[in-house]
């Protein structure tokens, strides 16, 4: 069977989402630079080996990377062996460590935050441009979650604008070979900058709580610590603005749906779960190896092979979702078996306070705008050049005053 070949330019996320559904449940799949890969492309697959413990996170399993196939400056290096932290460690380590992140993130503590995120989320709608048109990821989707975990890690605000930088380039398959390392090591520095400054003055951040943690006897080292605020700060603000961009695009593209929500016949919960099910923000996740042979069906992930995860093709995966999976319905009684966030031990810790976030930010954002709309056809956004994220470079709409009575 020919290897499907994940674009590098994410030119037809949705078709490609459809090859590797139509492969299988288990389809051979090449991610940039010819790095060969399984991809679990169906729901009820994917829960079972994102469970099964013959599949780590330890990249001196895989194969390729031991006989040196992996060049230290392939562009998906940094996802692929971002550190020590709690995405490559399993069983006791990892426990371990997503122990003292989850003291940070619990239930309690996450709806603590809703003041703030309401607080932020009103200020940044004031500060919309009253123009033709405005880009709302710039304006609003991506602000927001940043402020939001540099709260909660403890970031300078100052530090925004490099971050930013550097994460394009962390996550792009674009990023030259020659900038590659050099981007991951200044990220690296970054955070140890952070850390740094929470020991001299410790805060009420997670980054302080993990500094105090490893002084008091949890044996987290620098890199650990280092590692796992860098996995916190990418995925905790990556994730929520592809949520709240893709509900605004596929509110835009379904205007009888977003009408029952703003007339309250549905809630704003079921347009979260939706969109996290139907665009999901994370296309793919890297990588898991097989530590002995693992069979799927006729197949057979074997020892020392690479396994991704698709959650944009799990998503649409009619066995789990009905006939019309890859339709965008509001209405569907299923949207919430969705597993865009994990499943398993390493579910994304962060997926409450995502959702948090989501259900401010987007029902204030149409109480102000209820007539929003693209400002450019749906065919025209363009995603970014990231294979692992469902990614806009920018969402231009108009707001609407007029119609809003703004």
């Amino acid at each position: 069977m020919t290897r499907i070949a994940l674009d590098p330019f994410v030119t037809d996320l949705d078709g490609e989402s459809a090859r590797l559904l139509a492969a299988g449940p288990l389809a051979e799949a090449e991610l940039p630079g010819g790095v060969p890969v399984w991809a679990v492309t169906h729901h009820a697959e994917a829960r079972r080996l994102l469970t099964d413990k013959r599949l780590v996170k330890d990249i001196e399993v895989w194969g390729a990377w031991r006989r040196g196939e992996i060049p230290a400056d392939w562009p998906l290096i940094g996802l692929a062996n971002p550190g020590r932290s709690m995405l490559t460690v399993d069983g006791e380590e990892h426990r371990r460590m997503r122990s003292l992140v989850a003291q940070a993130l619990t239930p309690r503590r996450v709806e603590r935050l809703r003041g703030r995120i309401t607080e932020l989320t009103h200020g940044l709608l004031d500060k919309l441009p009253a123009s033709e048109v405005v880009d709302l990821k710039a304006e609003f989707a991506y602000p927001l979650p940043m402020y939001v975990i540099s709260d909660l890690m403890g970031i300078d605000a100052a530090d925004h604008p490099r971050l930013k930088v550097l994460f394009d380039k962390f996550f792009s398959t674009q990023t030259p070979p020659e900038e590659v390392v050099a981007t991951l090591g200044e990220l690296a520095a970054m955070m140890g900058k952070i850390v740094a400054a929470r020991r001299a003055e410790p805060g009420d951040d997670l980054t302080s709580a993990l500094i105090q943690a490893s002084e008091n006897g949890d044996h987290l080292t620098d890199e650990e610590i280092v590692s796992t605020l860098q996995l916190m700060v990418a995925a905790g603000h990556e994730t929520t603005i592809s949520l709240i961009v893709n509900a605004v695009v596929n509110l835009c593209a379904h205007p009888e749906q977003r009408a029952m929500v703003l007339s309250g016949q549905v809630g704003w919960d079921a347009v979260i779960e939706e969109t996290l099910r139907y665009s999901t923000p994370t296309s793919h996740v890297l990588i898991r190896f097989a530590a002995e042979d693992v069979p799927v069906g006729e197949k057979v992930i074997r020892e020392g092979d690479a396994l991704i995860v698709s959650y944009g093709a799990i998503g649409r995966d009619e066995a789990a979702h009905g006939p019309t999976a890859a339709s965008f319905d509001i209405t569907r009684t299923s949207a919430t078996r969705h597993i865009s966030f994990g499943h398993g031990p390493h579910v994304c810790p962060g997926a409450a306070l995502s959702r948090l976030e989501a259900g401010v930010a987007l029902p204030a954002l149409y109480d102000r705008f209820p007539d929003l709309t693209l400002a450019v056809p749906r065919s025209e956004l363009r995603h970014k050049p990231v294979v692992t994220q469902n990614d806009l470079y920018e969402l231009p709409v108009r707001l609407n005053y007029s119609f809003s009575g703004v």
